[in-house]
């Protein structure tokens, strides 16, 4: 696969709770499948060559969920960031998290700066991680950012663009996604990069996040490269 390849690829890794729930074990046990999912997809993103990949991790929406399934992700995310860090940087991956830092734990904090540090200078792959976050939230801070550019007289309403907006977002040095896919059948983006969506082909899967593969991947990837994205001109005609 060579000629079509998304440049960035968005994910939300829906159904661990509900892979789980199918086979009457814990939610927990859904999750760590998940995070083993992840692993797997990435070694296949590498070898098929997508630059960009962003997964929808943990939303703010999600800090509603129990306590105790809270803290079985928290613990997962810690031992994921410890655990893998050395294989992203074999990999030659660069991590980056976006979202609501305040909400986590210090030491959570702690160990992303920490990977974010260390694989800064890797390039084979930007990886980009949603964790507490949600896209309404993030539109509201870059907003907010604006605005203070305006009072302090460092920015003229005139000026306010687009590009200067964007440039306010989490990822303003990471490309729109090409591709959003979404496992678990459900067929919404559910507050997730709500403004970097606005032009991305769709693909939704019946699989729970825990069966997506390789196979699944490339699927999807092969349906994007039937559409034609046209950024709202009209299509051409023969």
């Amino acid at each position: 696969m060579t000629k079509g390849i998304p440049k960035h690829i968005a994910v939300i890794m829906d159904g661990n709770g509900r892979w789980a729930n199918a086979r009457h074990l814990p939610r927990a046990f859904g999750h760590r499948k998940g995070a083993e999912a992840l692993r797997e997809l990435l070694k296949s993103a590498i070898k098929i060559g997508i630059p960009y990949m962003t997964f929808y991790s943990f939303s703010s929406e999600n800090w509603n969920r129990s306590e105790s399934e809270i803290n079985d992700i928290m613990g997962l995310l810690r031992r994921y960031l410890q655990s893998e860090l050395a294989t992203f940087h074999k990999a030659g991956i660069r991590l980056k998290v976006i979202g609501d830092r305040s909400r986590l734990a210090a030491d959570i904090v702690r160990l992303i700066e920490d990977a974010e540090v260390q694989t800064c200078d890797n390039t084979k792959m930007t990886v980009v991680m949603a964790l507490s976050y949600g896209g309404r939230q993030e539109i509201v801070e870059a907003a907010k950012a604006i605005a203070r550019k305006v009072e302090n007289g460092d920015l003229n309403s005139d000026e306010i663009t687009e590009t200067c907006f964007g440039q306010e977002l989490y990822t303003s040095e990471i490309p729109d996604p090409d591709l959003l896919i979404r496992t678990s059948g459900e067929m919404r983006i559910s507050n997730f990069l709500l403004w970097q969506l606005a032009y991305s082909e769709m693909v939704f899967v019946e699989k729970y996040w825990p069966d997506f593969s390789e196979k699944d991947l490339i699927q999807a990837i092969e349906e994007y490269q039937k559409r034609e994205r046209r950024y709202g001109s009209a299509a051409e005609t023969a």
